[in-house]
């Protein structure tokens, strides 16, 4: 394992310096060559059943900037009929994006699945009424914090 690299933001990714990420098993790759509009933790029930962790982080990419490289057909989508499409990987199980990364304006990229840094940081947690009791939230992290969703 490597040290944690310094916490301060690597370059933005474009053209001329994509960013790539995938699923744990490699089959699903992807190309981010925009930078992200947004990164924030969600702190919903959902987030925290479907990553088994207390918290989801991800950041939004627009769709122009975002190319599946290979495993289309790994991917399978589990609709909740009140929230996002999430994509995970069938055969690793990995969850990689919500939403439709095909058609959606924004792709919303799992910050885990990445190979290096994103070039932004999280600005925000949602839905902190529902975080988990065993995880330690700070009040002063310097993040925007919203009860529930940020867009509300």
């Amino acid at each position: 394992m490597s040290p944690r690299p310094d916490s301060t933001p690597a370059p933005p990714p474009s053209p001329s310096t994509p960013l790539q990420g995938g699923c744990l098993c490699g089959a699903v790759r992807y190309e981010i060559t925009a930078e992200f509009i947004t990164a924030g933790y969600c702190h919903c029930t959902r987030c925290q059943r479907r990553t088994g962790t207390g918290s989801s982080a991800n950041g939004r990419v627009p769709r122009d900037g975002f190319r599946l490289l290979q495993g289309e057909e790994q991917l399978q989508a589990f609709e909740p009929g009140d929230g996002a499409t999430k994509l995970f990987c069938t055969t690793c199980g990995s969850a990689l994006f919500s939403g439709d990364p095909f058609s959606d304006e924004q792709v919303a990229v799992r910050l885990g699945g990445l190979d290096a840094d994103p070039g932004i940081r999280p600005q925000w947690r949602q839905y902190l009424d529902f975080a988990a009791p065993w995880e330690p939230l700070e009040e002063h992290d310097g993040l925007e914090h919203h009860a529930g969703s940020r867009s509300s």
